[in-house]
């Protein structure tokens, strides 16, 4: 296919290359450098120009509903706008009904794996859009991923994605509370784990990405908390569940508290740090 790529950053460019290393013809446009392997655009629309698939890769919303308003009307009828960004449920809904309406295919689909899936092409999708969005994009997404689901229509992708990393936020602070309060009460570190990771308070936070250094499989506590997972990329998609919560009138009070917590952390010194040094940061902290 003829792709075009809007987006290389930390994500966007790995996928990118996995889509060269295929043998796709992949045209790629980005504020910053656009690494070596491809072709470089001199904009979004000229990326766009001709494409079989345009597959974006952008901070936010608004930076995706701007680039939809430059790229949407250089693609051709019945060529695939890919959104693979973290954006809120509206835009993506918008962006989809913009494609649409000029006879493309739309379809997001965010991705989960952090930048080691993206780089060995073993990322997560999740998809919304329509079955023949799904389809023109499967044999893509079986390149840059290990799995793809398609979860429904426009939007959906987005809502699995923020729902997903809600559950993720606030497991991750019950696990990082539980490792704390076990260090005051004299509970030894691989013992709590031991125990924990084989029982009814087991999760994907203490059983593979543990954030006690030293304790189960190798994490991101094991390297200084270097990401894997940004606590402000953590801090963002939690933003967005309140969002989505706030226009679905939906009670999500744990994930709100999750939000404060991570807004109170990424200020006062994480940022930059793996999501998982939450737990330095309570373990500093008293009762009140």
């Amino acid at each position: 296919m003829k792709i075009g790529f809007i987006g290389l950053g930390n994500m966007g460019a790995p996928m990118a290359a996995n889509l060269v290393a295929a043998g796709h013809d992949v045209v790629a446009f980005d504020v910053a450098n656009v690494p070596a392997g491809m072709t470089s655009a001199d904009t979004g629309a000229e990326a766009a120009s001709g494409a079989d698939v345009v597959i974006t890769m952008l901070p936010n919303g608004a930076i995706l509903r701007s680039v939809a308003d430059e790229v949407i009307p250089a693609m051709t009828p019945g060529a695939l706008l890919l959104d693979c960004s973290t954006v809120d449920v509206a835009s993506a809904r918008d962006v989809a009904v913009m494609a649409e309406g000029v006879g493309l295919l739309a379809a997001d689909a965010p991705v989960s794996g952090g930048t080691v899936g993206a780089e060995n092409g073993t990322l997560t999708f999740m998809a919304g859009g329509s079955e023949a969005a799904f389809a023109k994009a499967s044999p893509l997404l079986d390149i840059m991923g290990q799995k793809a689901v398609h979860c429904g229509d426009a939007g959906a992708g987005q809502a699995a994605k923020i729902c997903n990393n809600m559950i993720l936020g606030i497991t991750m602070i019950g696990t990082c509370e539980a490792f704390a309060l076990a260090d005051k009460l004299g509970l030894d570190r691989q013992a709590m784990f031991d125990v924990v990771s084989t029982s009814s308070g087991q999760s994907w936070s203490m059983n593979t990405y543990c954030p006690a250094p030293g304790v189960g499989p190798q994490s991101p506590s094991d390297n200084d908390y270097k990401p894997g997972f940004a606590a402000e990329l953590m801090l963002k998609d939690l933003n967005l569940s309140q969002q989505a919560a706030g226009d679905a009138d939906a009670a999500t009070p744990l994930g709100a508290h999750a939000a404060e917590m991570y807004r109170a952390f990424v200020e006062g010194g994480g940022e930059g740090m793996d999501f998982s040094a939450m737990l330095p940061h309570l373990a500093k902290q008293g009762r009140s």
